[in-house]
Order: C-alpha cells, then sequence, then structure tokens
C-alpha cells in the first residue's frame, strides 16, 4: 500500500499541471477539467495496482487523461444534440465565455478551430503542438502509427493554417 500511495504522490506531484493542460485543450473549461481531472485521478488510483511496467508510466496517465477527456466530448455531444445546438457552437461559446482564457485573439482562434477537427486529428494536434510530444510517444498513447499520426496532424496544420489566414503569420507558426 504505501508503494501504491507513494507512486501516487509522484505522479500527481509530477503529472499534475501537464496534465491540467492537456486536458483543457480538449474541453475548453477551467471547471470541467478540475471535475475531469479528479475522475482521472481517482481512475489512476483504482487502476495502479494493475499497472505492469509495460509502458511509462507518464504515457499510461496521459492515456488515461486522453480517454477520460474524449469520453468527456461525447457525452457533450449527446447534450447539445438535445438542446439542437451543435457542439462546435457550444465549445466557441467555452472558449468565448471562459474567464480565465488570457490569449490573444489569434490563440482564441486558434482554439476554436482546433475544437472543430476531428477528433483523431484534434487529439495530434493537441498531443503534438500544444503538449510538444514526439511522434513515438503520440504512437504509445493512441495505439496508432507514427505514419498514420503524421498525417493526421499535416491535414490538421492544414485545416487551421486555412481558416487562420486571417492572421499575421507572427502570431501563429507550426
Amino acid at each position: 500500500m504505501e508503494d501504491r500511495e507513494a507512486r501516487f504522490n509522484e505522479i500527481v506531484e509530477t503529472c499534475s499541471e501537464r496534465l491540467y493542460w492537456h486536458v483543457r485543450r480538449f474541453v475548453l473549461s477551467h471547471e470541467d477539467t478540475d471535475d475531469l481531472l479528479q475522475e482521472i485521478f481517482l481512475k489512476i488510483w483504482n487502476a495502479l495496482p494493475s499497472w505492469r511496467g509495460e509502458a511509462q508510466i507518464y504515457t499510461w496517465v496521459y492515456r488515461i487523461a486522453t480517454n477520460e477527456a474524449l469520453n468527456f466530448l461525447r457525452r457533450e455531444k449527446v447534450r447539445s444534440a438535445l438542446r439542437f445546438r451543435s457542439i462546435d457552437e457550444e465549445m466557441e461559446r467555452r472558449i468565448d465565455n471562459d474567464p480565465y482564457f488570457n490569449g490573444t485573439d489569434a490563440e482564441r482562434a486558434l482554439s476554436k478551430e482546433v475544437a472543430k477537427l476531428p477528433e483523431k486529428q484534434r487529439q495530434v494536434f493537441i498531443m503534438r503542438y500544444y503538449d510538444e510530444l514526439p511522434y513515438e510517444k503520440i504512437s504509445e498513447i493512441l495505439n496508432t502509427s507514427v505514419g498514420s499520426l503524421k498525417a493526421s496532424f499535416h491535414i490538421a496544420q492544414e485545416k487551421i493554417r486555412s481558416a487562420l489566414k486571417k492572421f499575421d503569420d507572427t502570431d501563429l507558426t507550426f
């Protein structure tokens, strides 16, 4: 039990901030991110005894966090449909109404465009662009090939670049 607690405390200490921003980029809301982090750390705590060390602990934790964020977004998509709203409108509303957002107009526009990407492209873009993870690490987390990830990232970049043509090149770089 002490080993489990020590390992868990180490995970919380070393990964909390990175996981916060990773999840936040998916769900776009501080409050939802805080709630999800509690669920994520509970899942990590419960699953820790079954972790066999096949993947690095950070990769394993990232996979749990990514899956929880995506499950949350799927639930939100259903809720939006029940309210007769599009999920894109809901995500834009969250970005515009976020009191904790302190970026430029270009960064706000980038967040909106990332939120519009299909799920796989959004995952890869967030992990590669924001989290600066190497393709090999993303491949482990998402359990997909590096070649497929590179293609998804390139397509996502092109979609975002096209949508953000109105902003000066100095505001955002890929």
